[in-house]
């Protein structure tokens, strides 16, 4: 009796062997790098071990990284490569060049004010998941994001404060106590549990990487200021958190981008009374890059 071999051992995309049980299958592509598991009829993914961002040439799986930026810049340097999220094996980048224009995308405009006067971030990410179709009340997200709760203190001139690196930092619903807010890290993680496996965060990336997602028809949640342009030195101060020094400026603000064209960019701001407000794209850069290149949307 022949016995069918129902699971394809995959490196990269070259096949390395056929079993006859998903158990032995797996035991062996444990062993390999790039590994998958698929069932033979079907080509329907089991099992593998990759990382979250996977770069393909020529339609051939070459690489997997853990982070976005890492992903596109290896891809960048190899001719006829993409990069898809694991997850899903859906692209979300190619080297295509950029089109010179993305009209606004059809994100809700929800306003951060009165409720949430520190609350751009978890506001932005309320707009971010509703055009997924979640619908996550800011509120409820003011209460799940992640905190850091060390106590303001200012003692000899210097301040002690929270990291926004590590959970938001203060008080999200009133000026009239010590606060400031929260970066792409707590963001991401809280977002994964509304969208699990398909948040990509692009914090670090080019400018013109961070854009792609809008090519995509998915807006983009960043940190900027609330100038949206580079802010001088004199607009910053410096922090002593439990994880290190850190300069901040309270003109951090958070919105989200919607679409672009030659000599602007569009986003939805929470503070703002329309959609789709419109700023000079070079001087948006200047602060998106300034504020660290924070970016998170999904797939």
């Amino acid at each position: 009796m022949i016995k069918e071999e129902n699971f394809a051992v995959y490196s990269g995309s070259t096949v390395t062997g056929s079993y006859t049980t998903l158990s032995e299958a797996i035991s062996s592509a444990e062993l390999l790098q790039l590994a998958s598991v698929r069932e033979s009829e079907t080509d329907t993914l089991l099992w593998d071990n990759y990382e979250t961002f996977l770069v393909y040439q020529n339609e051939i799986l070459v690489a997997d990284f853990m982070e976005y930026p890492e992903a596109v810049q290896y891809a960048r340097n190899n001719q006829g490569t993409s990069v898809s999220l694991s997850s899903s094996e859906k692209i979300i980048w190619n080297a295509d060049k950029l089109p010179n224009q993305v009209s606004p995308i059809d994100a809700v405009l929800i306003k951060q004010m009165p409720e949430l006067p520190r609350g751009c971030e978890v506001t932005s990410l309320a707009m971010l998941l509703s055009h997924a179709g979640i619908e996550a009340d800011k509120m409820t997200l003011a209460q799940q994001i992640r905190k850091d709760p060390t106590v303001y203190k200012r003692v000899n001139g210097v301040t002690t404060f929270g990291n926004p690196y590590d959970g938001f930092v203060g008080d999200m619903y009133s000026y009239d106590r010590p606060g400031y807010g929260v970066y792409h890290g707590p963001v991401r993680e809280l977002a994964e549990n509304y969208l699990p496996e398909r948040i990509i965060d692009m914090t670090g990336s080019n400018f013109e990487d961070m854009l792609y997602a809008l090519v995509l028809g998915k807006p983009v949640w960043v940190i900027a200021n609330t100038y949206f342009t580079s802010l001088p030195d004199t607009m910053f101060e410096q922090w002593e958190t439990p994880s290190g020094s850190l300069k901040i400026t309270y003109k951090e603000h958070s919105v989200l981008l919607t679409g672009y064209d030659e000599e602007y960019i569009y986003f939805n701001d929470p503070l703002a009374e329309v959609k789709d407000r419109k700023v000079k794209i070079a001087s948006f850069r200047e602060a998106w890059e300034q504020m660290g290149r924070q970016a998170i949307t999904y797939s």
